[in-house]
């Protein structure tokens, strides 16, 4: 029961992040924003670190449940959860970027991709205990 509620506190930090928390970087990780409210070719990749930024946000959060319930039951393994935080990261901002900028996919498969690392997190970190 307690290893669910995990899961499901990830899936409740995905909703805040990804919907509530993000803010002006919403706009700010589309480069089309920066293309029409700052052309100048110093902004031409800022729109990066704004896809970096919203997805360290995202597995920061959705990670802290299971990375407490990590910790209190022991068995610590911090070199499994800073390579999943890593891949969490580039996942997101990967598919962040296929969505807002190359619109290669829409929202029902970004929110499917991350659906899908927040399972695959809590299985290795909650689950099988790694």
């Amino acid at each position: 029961v307690m290893k669910v509620l995990i899961l499901i506190c990830m899936i409740f930090c995905h909703i805040v992040d990804d919907y509530y928390l993000q803010g002006w970087l919403a706009s700010a990780k589309q480069k089309q924003w920066w293309e029409k409210n700052a052309p100048e070719d110093l902004y031409k990749n800022d729109y990066k670190v704004a896809l970096l930024m919203h997805s360290f946000s995202w597995s920061f959060m959705t990670m802290t449940p299971s990375v407490v319930y990590k910790f209190i039951t022991g068995g610590t393994n911090i070199s499994m959860i800073i390579a999943l935080f890593i891949a969490n990261v580039l996942i997101h901002s990967i598919v962040d970027n296929l969505k807002a900028n190359r619109k290669l996919i829409n929202l029902i498969i970004d929110q499917s991709v991350h659906l899908i690392q927040i399972v695959y997190t809590w299985f290795f970190i909650v689950v099988i205990n790694y």
